[in-house]
């Protein structure tokens, strides 16, 4: 049964890892070109006015960006996918020092998901403590059994 759960949260965090890596490959393709005139073109494409303030934030945001910041953007979206990957593996092998890492930054993010539910409430924000909250508490339990039976043996 742990080894099923965690196995769940590894082919999870394996997710996430391919997700930011894509981030980071696509970034990087975005290096040479006009983030601008890329954002812009998204925009039109997405059938969104301009000139409305989401809009025009986030096309004011991307003319900002030059190649160095978003080689920048890259290498931290692949940095964060490596962290994910290694999380995963240790996780599906059940390495101790990786469940601690799980439950730490598992629980880095629980801050910033409740402010967020606070602040803008919906069904994402609220599904994504939720599933944030459930993780740790199952790590946390891993943890205080895994050193009770460590106790008990000594």
């Amino acid at each position: 049964m742990i080894t099923n759960g965690l196995r769940s949260i590894a082919i999870f965090e394996a997710f996430k890892g391919f997700l930011a890596l894509l981030v980071s490959l696509g970034i990087h393709q975005l290096a040479g070109e006009s983030v601008k005139h890329v954002a812009e073109k998204l925009v039109t494409h997405l059938h969104l006015n301009p000139a409305n303030h989401l809009p025009s934030i986030i096309i004011k945001a991307s003319g900002e960006l030059n190649n160095s910041k978003l080689l920048l953007l890259a290498f931290g979206a692949l940095a964060y996918s490596i962290i994910r990957f290694i999380e995963a593996y240790g996780l599906w092998h059940n390495l101790r020092w990786v469940e601690w890492f799980a439950l730490l930054s598992g629980g880095i993010y629980l801050p910033v998901e409740i402010y967020e539910c606070f602040i803008n409430t919906n069904l994402l924000s609220i599904a994504f403590l939720f599933a944030n909250l459930l993780m740790v508490w199952y790590l946390y339990n891993i943890l205080q059994n895994n050193h009770k039976i460590k106790n008990s043996q000594n």
